[in-house]
């Protein structure tokens, strides 16, 4: 088995032996663990994986299983404080009459049945531009720094014991229709008391929302294990109360509605309750599934999509992307024509001085303005003699 799927693989079953509170064999002595932490960190469950490892001996070095506790640790401080922060930030957006858009917060947490299993989500905030720049700035005054910018969307700030915060003035998505769909599913958002000017996203919107999200991030190969666990655990909780004819014709909109179905059936595969009967169909042809699996667990090194929605959303980023592309080449080389003229300019002034200035050299000048050609070349004149008589 090729060495990524087996790692991948076997991440799934530590997380799911956890999550599923059940026994199952992983072969922890054949493991890489310095790559297992690399990947587990970037599909943000190394938190989980230190409850898998907890009694396996000398299965794993101590510099790893330390680390795996590092994570375990910041998962159990965030519990502690994230309420209170994100509290605390929303009220001072409210108290200044800052009008914002909530798109998901920490409250995901309370959905898994061990708080420590959760991650440390971020406070993800849509704000128009002047807004945006209040936000941050109150973000920095708090110690916050910036950890990472999404180019013309937002940016994403961090501080030593506090939440991570996005704020966006764009949502981070491509495509004409994904922003156009994205943008008709924020007007359904509501204000939340007891804040006035803060707006949050209904179930059934966030859940389109979380889902949308998923397809689109899978496509990037930047979906993560930890946002199909929170998908599960959100879906779990409001599947009673969701409209699903109404939540599938939205996902039709942004015409991933299959590709999000496969999504979300391979996280009650992976994770889900075996004795939970949401989906009864069985599937005949699970190919599908280890497809959408391979290019998943290997962050898309081994791609072979089929998914005829899947592909298509690709084409289309792809396409978009490109676009910016040019667009930003058409821009450098703007800039270095302007940059070029602009020094071609400055020489030109240089060797041709405007009469203002010309005329602060030759005061006779100010009698015949006429005669400033004839002062260029005597000032052209002066200035070889100089050079050459030096």
């Amino acid at each position: 088995m090729n060495q990524l799927l087996f790692e991948g693989r076997s991440l799934v079953g530590i997380v799911s032996s956890v999550i599923r509170q059940d026994d199952l064999r992983v072969a922890y002595s054949r493991l890489d663990w310095e790559r297992m932490f690399r990947l587990a960190d970037f599909h943000k469950v190394s938190n989980i994986v230190y409850l898998g490892i907890l009694g396996k001996g000398d299965s794993l070095p101590d510099k790893w299983r330390d680390r795996f506790f590092e994570r375990y640790q910041e998962a159990l401080l965030f519990g502690e404080n994230c309420k209170e922060q994100v509290k605390e930030i929303l009220t001072w957006l409210d108290m200044r009459e800052i009008s914002c858009t909530v798109l998901t917060y920490e409250y995901i947490r309370d959905f898994y049945k061990i708080p420590e299993m959760a991650y440390n989500n971020a406070l993800q905030i849509l704000l128009d531009e002047e807004n945006y720049f209040y936000a941050k700035g109150y973000l920095i005054d708090l110690g916050y720094e910036i950890d990472q910018n999404y180019k013309g969307m937002g940016e994403r700030m961090n501080k030593v014991s506090g939440i991570s915060v996005m704020l966006y003035t764009q949502l981070p998505f491509r495509t004409a229709k994904y922003i156009k769909n994205m943008t008709r599913l924020l007007e359904t958002a509501i204000n939340k008391e007891p804040y006035h000017y803060i707006r949050m996203l209904p179930p059934e919107s966030e859940f389109i929302y979380r889902m949308a999200g998923a397809a689109y991030r899978y496509v990037m190969d930047e979906l993560t294990l930890r946002e199909v666990l929170d998908l599960l655990h959100f879906h779990i909780i409001w599947r009673d109360e969701l409209h699903h004819e109404a939540v599938k014709k939205n996902l039709a909109d942004f015409q991933i509605e299959d590709l999000a179905g496969k999504i979300l059936r391979i996280s009650y595969m992976w994770f889900g309750d075996k004795k939970d009967n949401y989906f009864q169909n069985q599937l005949d042809d699970m190919s599908v599934y280890d497809v959408l699996e391979d290019r998943l667990l290997t962050k898309g090194i081994i791609n072979h999509e089929s998914d005829e929605q899947a592909l298509r959303l690709q084409s289309i980023i792809e396409r978009d992307i490109e676009k910016e592309r040019k667009q930003e080449n058409r821009e450098l080389r703007r800039e270095k024509w302007e940059k070029k003229k602009e020094q071609a300019m400055k020489k030109v002034r240089w060797a041709f001085p405007d009469y203002h200035y010309m005329s602060s050299i030759y005061p006779s000048l100010e009698k015949t303005p006429a005669l400033l050609p004839v002062f260029w070349v005597v000032r052209g004149v002066r200035l070889m003699l100089r050079v050459f008589t030096k």
